[in-house]
């Protein structure tokens, strides 16, 4: 199902709350598109030696995972025809939005309750150790959403639809997206 006219060969980074959704989705874009799957966690721990994320936040702190973050957007985005999931605060980071703007920004954005539910059991997350949890979530939401809100798509999601279906409404929205930002320029 690829359009290769429609995209021109623009990469496509997916940001959203961890739980959103954005590696199984982007793998399906990815998938549908003819592209190639990049996950920025992924690239990360590769990068440190295949370390997990909660061990690099462990050892070397939020900052220096930032660095690192900013620094593996900064070379995924020199190539194209990428679908890239980024990690849920990469849009903390300013000079990222440099790097995120050469491509298609879609903002997966799905409820706290949900996203609660989805990582309840998961404690792969540095950033939900926390007491309140849900609390937390709602915390970091609140203070990233005006930045996610700078996506070129948003995507809503309220659980009923399968990552197919998501991958499928980014696809069907993409022209809209595509034409106006021509028009804009």
């Amino acid at each position: 199902m690829t359009d290769d006219n429609l995209l021109r060969g623009i990469n496509v980074y997916l940001i959203g709350m961890m739980g959103a959704g954005k590696t199984t989705i982007g793998g399906l874009l990815a998938k549908h598109l003819t592209y190639r799957f990049v996950d920025t966690d992924d690239a990360i721990a590769k990068v440190m030696g295949d370390k997990p994320i909660t061990q690099i936040f462990a050892e070397s702190g939020e900052t220096e995972f930032r660095r690192l973050e900013s620094a593996v957007l900064a070379e995924v985005c020199a190539f194209t025809k990428l679908v890239v999931s980024t990690g849920g605060g990469i849009i903390l980071q300013r000079q990222n939005w440099g790097y995120l703007r050469h491509g298609l920004v879609v903002w997966l954005d799905v409820p706290v309750e949900l996203l609660y539910t989805r990582l309840a059991e998961d404690t792969t997350r540095p950033l939900l150790q926390d007491v309140d949890p849900q609390g937390k979530l709602r915390s970091l939401l609140k203070q990233r959403q005006p930045l996610y809100s700078q996506a070129d798509l948003r995507i809503v999601t309220q659980g009923e639809e399968t990552p197919e279906e998501i991958a499928m409404r980014v696809i069907e929205q993409i022209p809209s997206v595509i034409k106006a930002d021509v028009a804009r320029n």
